[in-house]
């Protein structure tokens, strides 16, 4: 196997430099790949606080970089156009789970909620939070937040897709607001359902495992209109993998591939407040019925990114820190490369040289596109600033 990464081709930078004691976690962060309508490549970037008050929230400025011509050169806009989403086999498409389609975060106190049946105190920042049972909540707090262009029509529809999934809860966050995401790449089975493996929060009735994050895969047979629950995916971590693994929020962020005979690949984050923690992958081998105990397949990663080219080989995309590649030329995430990183690691805080949440999109079946971001960009008068970046990598076996 060889790779071939490109120089880096900056994207945005920016207004502001970095300040000792500033602190702007969120601002020129957490860049996202999409395809538009037309084909183009969208490269949506945040630019407010990463906060759940800011979620659904207009981009104060240009905040996206569209490319026709395969990250050549870029327009820099604001993320006013849908991305393409999901075509469908009735012809709908379908957009869930995309950033745009998060809404804004609601006040616990704005809404006759049902009793709380659940506390605890979150790893970052330490905020206690109290969680609500899923099924009980308003309708406004339920299900998974999505928009369907119907075949033959121009006009994306917001929707809110019911969500089966019994004994979930949700939880407030950042001072009391209750953010309704969903977090999972969807597929299209050979059979024309929607797989996903997903996170939400907790899970009630476990005993003391609900007090961890859960993944579960959802399938849909009616093209995204509701989803059932299939199979959990409980946090199992490896202690002697990882010493904080009691003290862990649980299994986040998953991301999931579907290889040529049906397996399902899965990697999964432990990452969380309490400092770097393994990546996990799993395996199912029945569409996501039974899934294969969690192994450690590195000791760090926050929001992987998996992509299978269409040469066969795994591309793994992941930081804190910073921002690196790997890549399983065995096509199953059986054996992983050496890491290629992406950014210099100056600073001693996993999260001093980058956010760590990449994005990558695949162009042929053997080159793809990365964007992550870069917080010490020189200015060239001493100080730094934020950059969203960009490379192009070519894979050849």
């Amino acid at each position: 196997m060889q790779i071939d990464i490109s120089d880096p081709q900056i994207i945005a930078e920016s207004p502001f430099v970095n300040e000792p004691g500033v602190e702007r976690w969120g601002h020129y962060q957490f860049p996202t790949f999409d395809r538009l309508l037309d084909g183009r490549i969208a490269l949506t970037f945040h630019i407010n606080r990463d906060n759940a008050c800011a979620y659904g929230l207009p981009a104060p400025e240009p905040n996206r970089g569209i490319t026709s011509d395969e990250g050549r050169s870029w327009e820099i806009v604001r993320a006013d156009a849908p991305v393409a989403g999901l075509l469908l086999p009735n012809g709908d498409r379908l957009r869930v789970g995309t950033p745009d389609m998060i809404p804004p975060a609601l006040r616990e106190g704005s809404y006759a909620l049902p009793p709380v049946c659940a506390t605890g105190v979150a790893s970052y920042g330490n905020q206690p939070f109290n969680c609500y049972r899923h099924a009980d909540l308003p309708p406004e707090l339920q299900g998974v937040p999505c928009a369907r262009m119907v075949a033959g029509s121009t006009v994306w529809v917001k929707e809110r897709a019911r969500l089966d999934s019994p004994d979930l809860m949700r939880r407030t966050k950042d001072d009391g607001f209750i953010p309704v995401v969903w977090l999972g790449n969807v597929h299209l089975t050979a059979d024309n359902t929607l797989l996903v493996v997903a996170y939400h929060d907790r899970i009630e009735g476990l005993g003391a495992d609900s007090n961890y994050v859960h993944c579960g895969c959802y399938r849909s047979v009616d093209q995204g209109k509701s989803w059932q629950l299939q199979s959990r995916i409980l946090y199992r971590p490896d202690a002697t993998a990882d010493p904080l693994a009691a003290k862990r929020d649980g299994f986040t962020e998953p991301v999931s591939v579907i290889l040529p005979d049906g397996e399902i690949v899965a990697i999964l984050r432990t990452t969380d407040g309490n400092g770097n923690g393994p990546l996990y992958l799993i395996r199912s081998t029945d569409g996501g019925y039974v899934w294969s105990p969690p192994k450690v397949i590195r000791e760090n990663g926050a929001l992987p990114k998996l992509l299978r080219l269409g040469n066969g080989v795994l591309v793994l995309c992941t930081g804190r820190p910073g921002a690196d590649l790997s890549f399983s030329v065995d096509g199953r995430g059986e054996i992983w490369s050496e890491r290629y990183p992406l950014v210099p690691i100056e600073g001693p805080g996993d999260q001093d040289d980058s956010c760590g949440n990449n994005s990558i999109i695949a162009l042929d079946d053997h080159s793809f596109l990365v964007s992550y971001s870069w917080f010490k960009k020189p200015t060239g008068d001493g100080q730094t600033r934020k950059a969203i970046l960009v490379r192009r990598v070519e894979v050849t076996v």
